[in-house]
């Protein structure tokens, strides 16, 4: 699929923004309202948009410990991989899982918790009991430097074609 420069806006508007309505919308990237809803729509089909979501304060939520952990399995088999993959799926603190190479580790996962005691608990109690998972190393956020979820348009492929409704 191409995007054209109206379609990037709209992204733009709608990663910054989730919760403009499409009469909002359309007035920011100056379209009509069926078009636009029509733009979205498309853009949702094909993928390009995968959910709207709410981003919470999770210092405020009491969700105080950010550890981010690298993960050493055993074995490199499909179904070793499979079943960490499917357990890790499972824990509600875990908010990112990636098989990643060039490290020492196979995954690196990012695991948000209340505080020291929890995140032993899930240490010891759910993420070293994995079948596999034979090395931990965890290494804790300090503070936030860049907290983005936005992706960088501008570097998209496809943002040549000129805008049309």
């Amino acid at each position: 699929m191409t995007l054209d420069r109206t379609d990037i806006k709209i992204l733009g508007l709608l990663q910054e923004q989730g919760g403009l309505s499409n009469l909002e919308l359309a007035d920011r990237v100056g379209l009509s309202p069926t078009p636009c809803a029509r733009r979205v729509k498309r853009l949702e089909s094909e993928g390009i948009i995968k959910s709207r979501v709410t981003l919470l304060d999770q210092s405020r939520l009491g969700l105080t410990l950010t550890a981010h952990i690298g993960v050493t399995m055993d074995r490199h088999t499909p179904e070793r991989f499979e079943a960490f993959e499917a357990a890790i799926s499972a824990y509600p603190e875990v908010i990112e899982c990636c098989v990643v190479t060039g490290q020492s580790a196979d995954y690196l996962i990012k695991v948000v918790v209340v505080d020291m005691a929890h995140y032993e608990q899930f240490l010891l109690g759910r993420l070293t009991r994995i079948a596999g998972v034979t090395g931990v190393h965890s290494s804790f956020e300090l503070r936030k430097v860049v907290s983005r979820t936005a992706l960088p348009l501008s570097q998209s492929a496809g943002t040549a074609k000129s805008s049309s409704p």
